[in-house]
């Protein structure tokens, strides 16, 4: 239920009753999508199905590069003072699965472009490694994302891609459903996984790819908190479009709540 002062006992205009109208609505949709995501977490756990937080972390340049933060060492490092994309060895895009109720993290690094083929094989690849050892009953997975980027609730690609690598791939059921634009940091992997990978390397320059995947491996915390961490070599390209052949393959139920930002994407059979 909403208040909306009357015009002349606030002093308000009519547009500005439409504003804090609009406003009210955005806020009672934010919050109904986070009761909405922790009832989806809490029945998971309850059945003991693996829940993953999903997202890109900041594209890194591979390099003799500034790292921001402090570490303490003998002897000072001499390091670039431009980020220039022309003395690096590389770019370092870290894509990351975080397995809430094991409390372990997964990072697969791209080479290329953050793309959803990219995304999905990320967690494609965490599933036949680890999920699939540790979760061996389960054929349902849940999957907490933001509304924006590879992993966008827009994207149709990220949705087939899903379709193809991972359900039909490994007859899956996936639950989508996508913390709301702005929340971002209220993403599990956000704050109990990148954080703590930018304080493990915090001002270390990332000279080589060996060494981006040496730090994201040795990322502990005193919760228990162990990283894995894969290099994908592959070229992922940009701007492509699902075929018409996918889109019709592609079997995707919206949820009664906020049916944009949450479906379930069952395997073709």
């Amino acid at each position: 239920m909403f208040f909306v002062p009357e015009p002349g006992n606030a002093g308000l205009t009519p547009p500005e009753i439409n504003a804090a109208l609009f406003y009210q609505l955005a806020q009672f949709i934010v919050w109904g999508e986070f009761l909405y995501l922790s009832d989806l977490r809490e029945r998971f756990r309850r059945r003991g199905h693996p829940i993953i937080s999903v997202d890109t972390k900041k594209r890194e340049l591979v390099g003799v590069f500034k790292n921001p933060g402090a570490r303490w060492d003998l002897s000072s490092r001499l390091v670039n003072d431009h980020d220039f994309l022309s003395d690096a060895i590389g770019v370092a895009i870290p894509y990351g699965i975080y397995d809430l109720l094991a409390n372990r993290g997964s990072v697969v690094v791209g080479i290329s472009h953050d793309t959803p083929a990219f995304a999905a094989h990320a967690i494609s690849h965490w599933w036949h490694k680890e999920g699939s050892l540790r979760y061996p009953r389960s054929r349902q997975i849940l999957i907490l994302s933001d509304t924006g980027g590879s992993n966008s609730y827009r994207c149709r690609a990220w949705k087939t891609q899903l379709q193809a690598q991972l359900a039909d791939s490994f007859g899956l059921t996936l639950t989508v459903a996508h913390y709301p634009t702005g929340a971002s940091k209220w993403n599990p992997i956000e704050h109990r996984l990148f954080s703590e990978i930018s304080k493990n390397w915090a001002g270390e320059p990332l000279h080589s790819y060996k060494k981006v995947l040496r730090f994201i491996r040795s990322t502990k915390t005193q919760t228990g908190l162990s990283v894995t961490a894969h290099l994908d070599r592959r070229q992922y390209l940009t701007g492509t479009e699902p075929t018409a052949e996918e889109l019709q393959a592609l079997r995707i139920q919206p949820h009664e709540v906020l049916p944009r930002w949450n479906y379930t994407i069952s395997p073709n059979l």
